[in-house]
């Protein structure tokens, strides 16, 4: 099993960047899709899921209006498109699959599978 972020660099205040997270070595479209972020010297915090179809995004509050999740089932890989970023963005993001909705969640135990990361440095 592997997940696989891509995508993380260096943005300006205000600017955007895409995340990519390749999923293989188990059945991708079975499991609901999330994205969970760490910034220097804090605690894991929840970013966003989305369902096993794509049908329903879930967002914390503190990148709601600002990010996009989307997957693509067809090529096991899931997105988080991130606009108007803010410094306050800076963490290095992961990537997780669960069985289960799993909104708000930041205990690792309680995800099935996780990807070992991908630094985003907002700064000007």
């Amino acid at each position: 099993v592997q997940l696989v972020e891509s995508g993380g660099g260096l943005a300006p205040p205000g600017g955007s960047l895409r995340l990519s997270c390749a999923a293989s070595g188990f059945t991708f479209s079975s499991y609901v899709m999330n994205w969970v972020r760490q910034a220097p010297g804090k605690g894991l915090e929840w970013v966003s899921a989305i369902s096993t179809g794509g049908g329903s995004t879930f967002y914390g509050d503190s990148v709601k209006a600002r990010f996009t999740i989307s997957r693509d089932n067809a090529k096991n890989t899931v997105f988080l498109q991130m606009n108007s970023l803010k410094p306050e963005d800076t963490a290095v993001y992961y990537c997780a699959a669960a069985s289960r909705l799993r909104v708000g969640i930041t205990d690792r135990s309680r995800y099935d599978y996780w990807g070992q990361g991908t630094q985003v440095t907002v700064s000007s």
